[in-house]
């Protein structure tokens, strides 16, 4: 299990809660980071706020299959303010009639609430639906946030928005085959990246269609890609009409007494009328050494434009960025099994030469430092 319908390598590691009532069966899993984030150079920020999210699970058996409700919310909208969390190169957003740079916005209060239904039919073809007021159709990786080689990493990736920006849409219906090791599915869903009222729930629409194929050739090995197309929204991320393609291949096995999940992702979006698309690739890992210590990595790369940075002036239409982070949590307590686990993670970012008067350097760097609450394993 993994955001919307996506695939985990059947080997990931799954921090949860698990209970029964009566023929249900009840599933709780999400994290807290209370962090505090710095930024530095001519953009310098910080902010003291929590990254955090909340998901329930409740199966049932229903006529030869089995039924699901999702839930998923977070209290980012308090937690971060509207104006999200400081994060240099992440895609400026409209916020209040305001454009917002260098900040990534929260999550929606209510960021899931889903049905599912999986029946097998024999053969060892099993069939599935999933329709969502608000959830995440076939296209894109894994969400980061539910990825476990980012289990210790709070801080989106600068390529989000070309990978799983959708992985809160206001209206899916995705429809499923599958067999233990392959699974196609397609989906029609709401293109538009919901307005700048994070407590709302924005209007349901079908007017976006994908498609994706994941394959596991083995516990360790979750391997897709998908191509979706995006129709034209307004809103505070409006956007014309675009194609989204893209892959990914992730990894977990046991090391030692701990677990090394790794993943790279591809995702680029073609707009209409482009010559060429924007491409990002992100490529992260996390290694834990034991029970108590884990390092962590990420790399990426990402076109952007101009308006993606709300950046005006002499720089071209469209600059080539790059980010590096590393970091390192130990875990520092366990009772009534939740755990808790301090984090510290620092991050360089490279801009071309067009954007160092913008940024005060070609290299600007920032810092994290969280507490981190989740379930136990």
């Amino acid at each position: 299990m993994a955001s919307g319908t996506a695939w985990l390598p059947a080997a990931a590691p799954m921090r949860a809660l698990h209970a029964r009532l009566g023929g249900w069966e009840l599933m709780v899993h999400g994290a807290a980071f209370v962090q505090y984030v710095r930024e530095f150079g001519t953009r310098d920020a910080h902010q003291l706020g929590s990254v955090n999210w909340l998901m329930a699970v409740a199966t049932h058996s229903l006529a030869g299959g089995v039924v699901g409700l999702r839930a998923m919310g977070s209290a980012e909208p308090f937690t971060l303010t509207g104006r999200g969390y400081p994060e240099l190169l992440q895609v400026a957003v409209l916020y209040r009639g305001v454009t917002v740079s260098d900040r990534q916005h929260p999550h929606d209060l209510l960021a899931e609430a889903a049905v599912t239904y999986n029946r097998p039919i024999g053969g060892g073809v099993a069939l599935s639906l999933y329709a969502a007021a608000i959830g995440e159709p076939a296209l894109g990786p894994v969400a980061y946030s539910h990825r476990p080689s980012a289990a210790y990493d709070p801080t989106a990736p600068l390529g989000h928005h070309l990978q799983d920006l959708t992985h809160i849409s206001n209206g899916v219906v995705t429809v499923g085959a599958s067999t233990r090791r392959v699974k196609i599915e397609g989906s029609a869903f709401n293109g538009a990246h919901g307005d700048d009222v994070w407590t709302d729930v924005d209007p349901i629409a079908l007017n976006s269609y994908t498609g994706r194929i994941s394959v596991n050739p083995s516990a360790h090995w979750s391997i897709a890609t998908w191509v979706g197309h995006l129709a034209a929204v307004g809103g505070a991320h409006s956007h014309g009409a675009l194609d989204r393609f893209g892959a990914s291949v992730l990894h977990s096995r046991p090391v030692g007494r701990g677990e090394w999940s790794s993943a790279f992702v591809y995702g680029a979006d073609l707009r209409d009328g482009a010559s060429h698309p924007l491409n990002s690739l992100l490529v992260e890992s996390t290694l834990e050494l034991d029970r108590a210590n884990a390092v962590f990595a990420r790399a990426e790369y990402v076109r952007r434009t101009a308006e993606d940075l709300a950046l005006t002036g002499s720089i071209p239409e469209e600059v080539d960025i790059g980010a590096v982070a590393a970091g390192y949590a130990r875990r520092v307590a366990t009772r009534a099994r939740m755990e808790a686990v301090i984090g510290l993670r620092g991050t360089m970012r490279f801009v071309p030469a067009e954007l160092e008067l913008f940024y005060g350097s070609r290299t600007p760097v920032g810092v994290l430092a969280y507490l981190e609450l989740r379930p136990a394993l």
